[in-house]
């Protein structure tokens, strides 16, 4: 948890502090859609396939500070930064990075875990769950 609230306070100080495109208005479009979008998401996958959480199998409220305070940071970081004006192969270079400095995060955030790690894996049957010791 004590992760979670680093994680958020740098991201959101990271995205507020960098901000010199985005308007007020965009911002909470942002956030906005960011957080519907996601919830909506968690809730096929997280309900219906029972696919992952964040904290525990049940419903949390401490699982909304990441909906909400995590992941709309981390969009307006990349709208913020990302090359409009420039050539589509710097846009691409800039699309790939990014999601290679997402995945960092969370091999990161993962090593930080004590006890199991669960992964999904997509599969002709839909998704399955498997339950793996850290090896980390």
């Amino acid at each position: 948890m004590i992760g979670l609230l680093i994680a958020i306070g740098t991201f959101n100080l990271l995205a507020f502090s960098t901000n010199k495109r985005l308007t007020g208005n965009q911002i909470l479009h942002i956030w906005l859609f960011t957080i519907s979008f996601q919830l909506l998401f968690d809730l096929f996958v997280e309900f219906k396939y029972h696919a992952y959480w964040y904290f525990g199998k049940e419903l949390e409220w401490r699982g909304i500070l990441p909906h909400v305070f995590l992941v709309p940071p981390v969009n307006m970081i990349f709208l913020n930064w990302y090359p409009y004006k420039k050539a589509w192969l710097k846009q691409l270079f800039y699309l790939v990075s990014f999601v290679i400095a997402i995945l960092i995060y969370e091999v990161i955030t993962l090593r930080l875990i004590h006890g199991d790690i669960f992964i999904m894996a997509g599969g002709s049957c839909g998704m399955r769950q498997y339950s793996i010791q850290s090896s980390f």
